[in-house]
């Protein structure tokens, strides 16, 4: 039996993954699920990312399993999010849909022997699937401000002509992989992301000291403040864990809001 894939977001999901069985460092959020149905996988395993606000990390479960695709997510703190190589190897499973639970899956189960369960017995990726889809990823927040603010829902939804904006994404604030490849591919003024509850070796936030090496201004939410994957949740509710010294110098302090950090990033608070 082939190996099952192994990626570290599932924004990098493909044709060719198609009617796999995938191991992802993904939070799984009904962004993260959106992105595999779409890819045609025929099961996937997630983090839960500290599960947090309204459930919002392991809300993509349940949308998988209402289009009969398998998804399990492991604790957060059993593994590095953003890291699918620890997922599968170290991944304790926290949350199964229905569709994975009838495939062998349970809570307390290692990624591993989730992923043997759904290799043998998760039904298989439907040749032709519509997927719905999730409404807009990209929000401009109105300010009066010098400088445009971006709510995306993922830090991949990110354009060359957002340099030097503020960008409050839904993403997870970890590195990929643990490498400071595309922590952020523009030169933005600042950047905001959502904690993930901190997790397994505060992988959570390690994007931060990547960012403060560029210069730039980062923080991220407390995933119980804000809906992961959602840029307006972390924009509207969120509430600042960490921050790194190039937003410290620029007098944002963690526990500020979301909306207050902004508005003094803007000049405007």
């Amino acid at each position: 039996m082939e190996a099952a894939p192994i990626l570290d977001s599932a924004t990098r999901l493909g044709a060719g993954h198609r009617g796999r069985v995938v191991a992802c460092g993904s939070h799984g959020g009904v962004y993260a699920a959106w992105l595999a149905a779409r890819a045609g996988v025929r099961a996937i395993v997630l983090n839960d990312a500290g599960i947090g606000r309204a459930r919002a990390g392991v809300a993509g479960l349940a949308w998988l399993d209402a289009l009969g695709i398998a998804a399990c997510a492991v604790d957060f703190r059993s593994a590095r999010i953003g890291d699918g190589a620890d997922t599968l190897r170290s991944g304790v499973i926290s949350t199964v849909n229905e569709c994975a639970g009838r495939a062998g899956c349970a809570p307390g189960m290692r990624c591993a022997e989730a992923i043997e369960h759904l290799e043998a017995n998760a039904p298989a990726a439907p040749a032709a699937l519509e997927v719905p889809g999730v409404g807009e990823t990209r929000h401009a927040v109105a300010s009066t401000g010098h400088r445009p603010v971006w709510a995306l829902d993922s830090a991949a939804l990110v354009r060359p002509a957002d340099a030097h904006a503020i960008l409050v994404t839904g993403s997870h604030g970890a590195l990929l992989g643990g490498k400071p490849d595309h922590v952020l591919d523009v030169a933005a003024h600042a950047a905001f992301f959502n904690d993930a509850g901190g997790g397994k070796d505060d992988a959570g936030y390690s994007r931060l000291g990547a960012l403060d090496a560029r210069g730039i201004a980062a923080a991220t939410v407390s995933c119980e403040s804000a809906r992961i994957g959602e840029g307006l949740s972390t924009y509207g509710s969120g509430v600042l864990s960490r921050v790194n010294a190039a937003m410290r110098r620029l007098d944002v302090p963690e526990g500020m809001t979301c909306r207050e950090a902004v508005a003094r990033l803007l000049g405007l608070g």
